[in-house]
């Protein structure tokens, strides 16, 4: 039937011949990989004279309309048969696969890619760790890194106007201002040779940042480890001490380890405490930079602590020596409260040195934000229920804590409060509304100040100034 089908009679002679297929440029065999074996010659019956006419495309066959169903559906089924056979001898010859033989080099796609050996890491060696920029604290980042992970410390120099511009150039230009400044901070902190990059977890958008900023910096071309504690929030005390033995220092001590944190918690502690007196006295002084004196030996004292004790003694001689200080505190002085946004509160860098711009015009200041207050001592309920006439829920990282203040100076008669926050910080601006009604409620005036990359000390000084200004006639009267 089939012979029929393919044009042949049921009679045809058939030969048997030794059939040469030649080998076809573009043949798998050129791969390197499928080694065709050309010419192959394969035990095949010769055509037949139907079989070595040339097949007429099935498109351009015309066939009669008075031929018989099955005569037409036979012929298109010879023609397609006909078709696949000849494309199949012409371009697709016999082939086998021929893996080489042992100790042959391999080539094209089935050669294996040898693994690059990874360089042993020196166990002995000490990573260099950087921090951002954050207010008086890199002294406790200081600490933490060389007694808790005993690494090396990249300390940074004092701002400039290039750390913001460079954080700038490589941010979003609708990214709140703390981005861009601790940006700028990891770039400076890279170039001065650091091997790995800190990042805590913050209560904000804070916590997305270290990814990110990974991201911009790896793109940027730089190499290095980013220590992001925001990858471990919430999760078991081992997974953080996991984290940086991986990240800096596989031979951490755990016994040594978590004894230095709670030193470094206490340092913590020291420094807010002595910040708080030096705030209130320092607008008071007798004496040109008597203070800041003080404070930086102060400082220098706490850098070169190793241990609680160390601390504890660096403590009490700074308090010791602040109190000494001659002062001249009115009877009435004028009193100002700082509150706002995590970052840009209590960074002296990022809000342009607001307080001391204040101190310098004798104000007693008061700031509730800092590390000790918002991260080792803080309660959101309780803080809540005292402001419940204003706030029913959590309405951010730092608002409950900025209403609560606020409504505290306004309960103790302070002559004014300044609200900091960057540009865009959502949480703060929330609050904004809230403070208005304390501010109505016991007449107190509230400063806003919003700070982005292009903040100057210009613009802020004017405000300031007219803010005392106001404040200081109001007292008067």
């Amino acid at each position: 039937m089939f012979d029929s089908i393919r044009g042949k009679t049921p009679g045809s002679q058939t030969a048997d011949a030794s059939q040469t297929i030649p080998r076809q440029k573009g043949d798998m065999a050129e791969s390197g990989a499928l080694h065709a074996e050309a010419p192959v010659k394969t035990n095949a019956k010769a055509p037949t004279a139907a079989m070595d006419k040339p097949v007429q495309p099935i498109e351009s066959r015309r066939l009669g309309k008075d031929e018989p169903l099955t005569l037409r559906a036979a012929t298109f089924l010879g023609d397609a048969l006909d078709t696949l056979d000849r494309r199949r001898t012409e371009t697709a010859p016999f082939a086998r696969i021929s893996m080489p033989d042992a100790g042959e080099k391999q080539t094209g796609p089935w050669a294996l890619v040898p693994k690059h050996k990874r360089p042993k890491r020196n166990r002995h060696s000490r990573k260099k760790v950087a921090f951002l920029r954050y207010g008086y604290y890199d002294i406790v980042f200081k600490f933490f890194v060389e007694h808790v992970l005993d690494a090396d410390f990249v300390a940074l120099p004092e701002p400039t106007r290039k750390t913001i511009e460079m954080g700038s150039a490589a941010s979003n230009d609708f990214v709140c201002a703390p981005f861009k400044h601790i940006l700028g901070d990891y770039m400076e902190a890279l170039e001065l040779g650091a091997d790995v990059l800190v990042q805590f977890t913050g209560p904000c958008r804070l916590g997305y940042y270290g990814e990110l900023q990974e991201s911009i910096l790896r793109d940027a071309g730089y190499e290095f480890e980013m220590l992001n504690f925001a990858t471990v929030t919430g999760k078991p005390l081992q997974d953080y001490i996991s984290l940086c033995k991986k990240k800096v220092n596989p031979d951490l001590s755990l016994t040594q380890g978590v004894a230095n944190m709670l030193a470094a918690f206490k340092m913590i502690e020291s420094l807010d405490a002595y910040n708080d007196l030096f705030l209130r006295l320092a607008g008071h002084e007798t004496e040109a930079d008597s203070f800041e004196r003080a404070r930086k030996t102060y400082f220098a004292d706490m850098r070169a602590a190793s241990c609680r004790h160390d601390i504890d003694e660096a403590q009490k001689r700074g308090i010791a020596a602040l109190e000494q200080l001659p002062v001249s505190v009115p009877a009435d002085p004028v009193r100002v409260g700082i509150v706002g946004e995590y970052f840009t509160a209590v960074d002296a860098a990022s809000n342009l040195d607001l307080e001391r711009k204040f101190l310098d015009m004798g104000v007693e200041l008061y700031r509730m934000m800092n590390l000790t207050n918002r991260n080792l001592h803080y309660n959101e309920p309780n803080l809540r229920r005292s402001v419940s006439e204003y706030v029913n829920f959590d309405m951010g990282p730092t608002s409950t804590m900025t209403i609560a203040a606020a409504k505290n100076y306004a309960e103790q008669g302070f002559d004014g409060i300044v609200h900091l926050k960057s540009s865009g910080c959502t949480p703060e601006i929330d609050c904004m509304p809230v403070l208005q009604r304390i501010s109505r409620d016991y007449r107190i005036p509230i400063l806003f100040l919003s700070y982005d990359s292009q903040t100057s000390d210009t613009g802020l000084d004017t405000r300031i100034e007219a803010f005392y200004d106001m404040i200081a006639m109001r007292k008067a009267r």
